[in-house]
């Protein structure tokens, strides 16, 4: 080749080379999302290459290197990604729209719906609105913002008592929790940094397809999952302190000792010996406790593949000394679409340490505070491990409550995993396969460890003690699900769902104790001066479901559903329950009449259908027997057993019929939305532990576990949401209200009424009763008339000498007015659960800045003050309110202040004995249960190191507006039992927060 020729090419190289880059250029625009918003941190990617950028704090990008055959895609965490090819354009702007999940569709039992064909009650809580408010459980997000649901927050680390739609059963009365389709009892584990979305499912024809484990309605819990496009980085942190401010006002030392002194006890020289101090025992166990709260999450995802990864450390010191809760949570969600084989996996793992609230003698160390007397010190470095209690000389034997919650420790170690594994195959257009194995596993260990102590006469302890109960267990569901999803002539849509369920749970746990009489040293167990004991279930469950869901044309929708369920908790004659559901829907906004209205959606839907319910114990339908029972044999203890809990072969279901009718409404383009709901639900055969009567060969503490009661439950929902935009300014306001009323409207055959509560001391028997016509454990008790002034009005009520009762005491009503106080005067004293929950969230934002507040209450509940009863009861000496000053007081036997609301000091019995009028209160509140403000930075300095940055400052439970006299009106139940709600023990309050926090995107 000649050089004129090469020269000629190297020309023509050199020219195309030249032209070619000439095509490459630099594009921009703005991203925003559905309302107009710039969006801060979205991704831009030029398909199958590494040219990458994100936007600024204003929504603006520039990528440089763009070809016009290029395709970008525009993606933002939780809005549709966009593919755009690039062509001339050098300015693209680009408007991301919200997701389908989030925007068109509701998570539902085995799968999701569009919103617009939803024919049962669910409620929805966004992540938004998770994220508003830093909570240490997920379950509490819900308090407030799901109309019917009730939420009653405990002590750090303590599971929220949640109830949809009032009380329904008499046993567990929790809903199920279902997070990413694996079924669990409860949302410790999960951090609420990782919920994408929460659906409350309240009818049966949401619940019906989980059959037994449905009962109490489902909170479906949906994490968040990878989105496509680049990797993005999130990191979040928070730190702040929490407190109780609200005390008890209480006797100081002068006034106490003169107290003492009108009960006969002269303290003066005991009061002396310690230096007359004042101790406010109430502060010594309240403390301003730490929290502070760090995640870390990393998704992204390709055309055929997602991840998202995240970890939480979070600790929160209680406002209680010596209590607290640290957990560490890891999440991996991934999934992998093969062809037509969509592959995936969800997996939480978490690790939690709770230090308890400890009690001792069954009281709380509220209870031990406010009843200590305030001249004794909190430490004694001459008594056996250095604390100061009464002695028999103080005539008071409520404990150190600084002891009791410093002296040793009680530590609960839990490790839970709750994860699955799906393959779901597209067999043919529109029928796919399905198969899922789920898991849920944890382990727990709850150690304490008391050394050897004395700190007065009253409470002393000679050694040292190790009780230590490890516990495992674990739940494996096996779900295979055939679904086929077609259309018929554009108009006729059908859904036809089967699956089989499988579940098998079993558990296992031993208990230990040990004493050591030698060293203070060793928190070891041994077995010299040791108890030992354990215990082990298994449990399994077979379900067989259909579902067929019929649409035509978005208008007039039908939805049919049933499971046959088979439960082990059962015997043979009734192991087997079915379950229905039926629900239709009429979509009015389609129709053609209403063209051009101000309604852009209006629905009306209806459903009835039924659930089950097995929540009971394993093995009840058996005999079992009690153990470490003595008989009197030849004049000495023989050891033996004696029955437990009866055989009863018959034992059943309970179920549940629900009915609801539903509308859902939306104004001027979904700027005002709102929905209606009327619900009316029928439980029968409740499953209840009956006593069981010495005579049948029970020992005491024996019970059958019967079906014993049908109550009705009923009520209205409303919610009503706002959004609006001017310019730079958004503002949002939701509003809800749930209503629930229950009622006993049968007992089984010769149960005239059940009693329960906490466990019986004086003035704190069983008195939650069930009985026909009346609430499910309504307060049963004496109703009072005011203070008996003389000697006459004693008289008149009992006649003369034939009472105990002298003036000063309390006016017992004599209802059936026999001139006897006796149980029959007892009657309906109180109702423990509200008549209405509610809620209002506002949410605003202006340029940079972001604001919300929450507002959260209940209504018509009652409360049962035990704490007014150990203040105000005067059965003995013990502090006390300084109400008891202005008691009555009586001279020659008359009221000299005859305007006294308290009676006598050390009156007759019935002052104090039985529950009555004087201790019930008024539990309605509202609460602002959260305020904050962020602001979000913005600017070309910061865009070089982050996408996003806001920082927000965040106060809770600031305000609380009640008539409640106690600490906190919002009370958890005694125990575990639903028939001790309402009851308040000196339960732990919730306390105020102020939190610092700031959230960055990489």
């Amino acid at each position: 080749m000649n050089l004129k020729l090469k020269i000629a090419l190297i020309g023509l190289l050199i020219v195309g080379s030249h032209s070619i880059m000439a095509q490459s250029k630099t594009i921009h625009g703005v991203i925003t999302d559905p309302s107009g918003f710039p969006l801060p941190g979205a991704g831009i990617n030029v398909e199958g290459t590494q040219n990458s950028a994100s936007t600024d704090f204003d929504g603006k990008y520039s990528l440089q290197g763009v070809n016009p055959t290029d395709k970008v895609t525009f993606s933002y965490v939780g809005l549709v990604s966009q593919t755009i090819t690039v062509g001339e354009r050098s300015s693209i702007n680009v408007t991301l729209v919200q997701s389908t999940q989030n925007l068109n569709e509701v998570v539902v039992a085995y799968g999701t719906q569009k919103r617009t064909k939803v024919t049962g009650a669910v409620s929805t809580v966004s992540s938004k609105d998770i994220a508003a408010v830093p909570i240490t459980n997920a379950e509490s997000a819900l308090q407030g913002r799901a109309a019917g649901v009730t939420v009653v927050n405990g002590a750090p680390g303590s599971n929220p008592t949640v109830s949809i739609r009032g009380l329904a059963t008499m046993g567990n009365s929790a809903p199920l929790y279902v997070i990413d389709g694996v079924l669990t009892g409860n949302l410790s584990g999960l951090s609420p940094n990782d919920i994408e979305s929460i659906s409350v499912l309240k009818d049966a024809s949401t619940t019906a397809l989980y059959g037994s484990k449905a009962f109490n309605g489902v909170i479906m819990v949906t994490t968040k999952k990878g989105k496509k496009g680049p990797g993005q980085l999130s990191f979040g942190t928070y730190v702040g302190g929490q407190e109780v401010t609200k005390r008890y006002n209480v006797l100081n030392t002068q006034q106490y000792l003169q107290y003492a002194k009108d009960l006969g006890s002269d303290l003066t020289a005991r009061a002396a010996e310690f230096g007359n101090i004042n101790t406010n025992w109430q502060d010594q166990i309240f403390q301003t406790g730490l929290m502070q709260d760090y995640n870390l999450s990393f998704s992204n995802g390709t055309e055929n593949s997602t991840s998202r990864y995240s970890a939480e450390y979070m600790k929160q010191e209680g406002a209680v000394v010596n209590t607290g809760f640290e957990r560490y949570s890891f999440r991996a969600n991934n999934t992998q679409d093969i062809g037509k084989l969509k592959i995936g996996s969800n997996i939480g793992v978490s690790f939690s340490t709770i230090n308890p609230e400890r009690t001792s003698g069954g009281r709380t160390l509220l209870e031990h505070a406010i009843k200590m007397a305030p001249y004794l010190p909190i430490y004694n470095q001459d008594n056996l491990g250095g604390y100061q209690g009464p002695s028999a000389i103080d005539g008071n034997d409520a404990e150190n409550p600084v002891r009791v919650a410093n002296l040793g420790y009680q530590k609960i170690n839990n490790l839970s995993i709750i994860g699955n594994i799906y393959a779901e195959l597209e067999i043919y257009k529109g029928l796919k396969f399905r198969s899922q194995v789920s898991l849920d596993y944890y382990t727990g260990k709850d150690h304490t460890f008391i050394p050897s102590f004395q700190d007065g006469s009253y409470h002393k302890q000679a050694f040292s003690s190790t009780n230590e109960t490890n516990s495992q267990g674990q739940t494996i569901v096996f779900d295979n699900s055939l679904t086929y999803k077609t259309t018929i002539a554009n108009k006729h849509n059908l859904e036809v769902l089967g699956v089989i369920t499988k579940i098998d749970g079993k558990s296992q746990s031993v208990a230990a104790g040990s004493r050591y009489y030698i060293s203070n040293e060793i928190d070891q167990l041994r077995y010299n001066e040791g108890s030992l004991g354990s215990a082990n279930y298994e449990e399994k469950n077979l379900g067989y479901i259909v579902r067929i869901n019929y649409d035509y044309d978005d208008k007039y929708m039908l939805a049919v559903s049933g499971r046959r369920d088979a439960s082990s908790r059962f015997g043979s004659n009734n192991r087997w329950g079915n379950f229905y559901s039926i629900a239709a829907g009429w979509n009015i906004a389609k129709e053609n009449f209403m063209q051009n209205s101000i309604f852009s959606t209006l629905k009306l839907r209806a459903s009835t259908g039924t659930t089950g319910n097995d929540r009971i114990e394993n093995y009840q339908y058996s005999a079992t027997l009690i153990a470490n029972y003595n008989y009197p044999i030849g004049g000495a203890n023989a050891p033996g057993v004696s029955l437990g809990v009866a055989a009863n072969p018959d034992l059943k279901w309970e179920s549940k019929l629900d009915r609801n009718i539903g509308l859902d409404f939306g104004f001027f383009d979904e700027k005002l939305t709102g929905s209606f709901e009327y619900f009316n639900n029928k439980s029968s055969d409740i499953l209840f532990a009956v006593p069981l009567a010495a005579s049948v060969g029970s020992a005491g503490g024996g019970t059958q576990i019967q079906n014993i009661a049908d109550v009705k439950v009923s009520g209205f929902e409303v919610s009503i949401g706002y959004n609006d935009r001017k310019g730079d300014f958004t503002w949002s306001a939701v509003a809800n209200l749930g209503t629930s009323k229950n009622e006993v409207v049968s007992l089984a055959p010769g149960v005239t009424s059940v009693l329960g509560g906490p466990a019986p001391r004086a003035g704190l028997e069983n008195f939650s009763r069930l009985e026909v016509g009346q609430p499910l454990f309504y307060f049963y008790g004496y109703q009072t008339n005011g203070i008996y002034q003389n000697q006459a009005e004693v008289d008149a009520v009992f006649g003369p000498g034939q009472t105990s009762v002298k003036p000063g005491d309390i006016k017992i009503v004599d209802r059936d007015g026999n001139k006897v106080i006796n149980s029959d005067d007892k009657t309906n004293i109180g109702n423990p659960y509200p008549d209405f929950t509610y809620g209002l969230n506002l949410s605003a934002a202006y340029k940079n800045f972001d604001f919300n507040c929450f507002i959260t209450g209940v209504a018509g509940n009652d409360i049962y003050n035990a704490n007014t009863f150990d203040l105000k009861g005067m059965n003995r000496l013990f502090n006390a309110s300084t109400d008891v000053l202005d008691r009555a007081n009586v001279v020659n036997g008359v009221v000299t202040n005859p305007s006294a609301t308290l009676p006598r000091a050390q009156g007759a019995d019935i002052n104090w004995s039985s529950a009555n009028q004087r201790y019930i209160e008024d539990g309605s509140f509202t609460r602002l249960k959260n305020i904050a403000l962020g602001y979000t930075l913005s600017g070309d300095a910061f865009k070089s190191y982050f996408s996003k940055a806001r920082f927000y400052v965040s106060g809770q439970n600031l305000i609380t507006i009640t008539n409640y006299s106690g600490l906190d009106p919002e009370i958890a139940r005694a125990d575990a039992n639903a028939n001790s709600a309402g009851i308040d023990l000196g339960r732990y309050p919730q306390p105020k927060s102020v939190i610092f926090g700031i959230d960055v995107t990489f």
